[in-house]
């Protein structure tokens, strides 16, 4: 949902560039590359006053306003809807009670030796 709405509210150019008829680059969030004719065109220019190449720009807008509706713009069967959705979503969830650990602070002898290995007792 976050993604559309920036989506929504960017806005682009789109740069392209023809040679003639012919389309040679395009180019959204950078520089369009010219034609390799540009040094001839620009010297064809001046001799027919007409240029071979050209460049277009595409703006593409995004929406700059956007409405927020409040409980109130609400229609009455939205308003209940949605009052009951938020009073199941908020007591879906139980808050555990605080569980007693009677041991918690039981500190356990010091281990002097491991009875196991000195008795060769081992489980397979």
């Amino acid at each position: 949902m976050a993604f559309l709405l920036l989506l929504s509210t960017v806005s682009f150019t789109v740069e392209k560039h023809f040679c003639g008829d012919v389309l040679i680059d395009v180019a959204v969030f950078s520089d369009v590359e010219k034609c390799t004719m540009e040094a001839f065109e620009i010297e064809q220019e001046q001799v027919t006053k007409v240029p071979c190449c050209k460049d277009t720009l595409d703006v593409i807008e995004g929406q700059n306003q956007l409405t927020v509706k409040t409980f109130d713009d609400l229609e009455l069967d939205q308003q209940i809807v949605l009052a009951a959705y938020l009073y199941t979503f908020n007591n879906l969830f139980e808050v555990l009670q605080k569980q007693i650990i009677p041991h918690q602070h039981y500190n356990p002898p010091n281990l002097v030796a491991d009875i196991q290995v000195l008795d060769q007792v081992f489980t397979i």
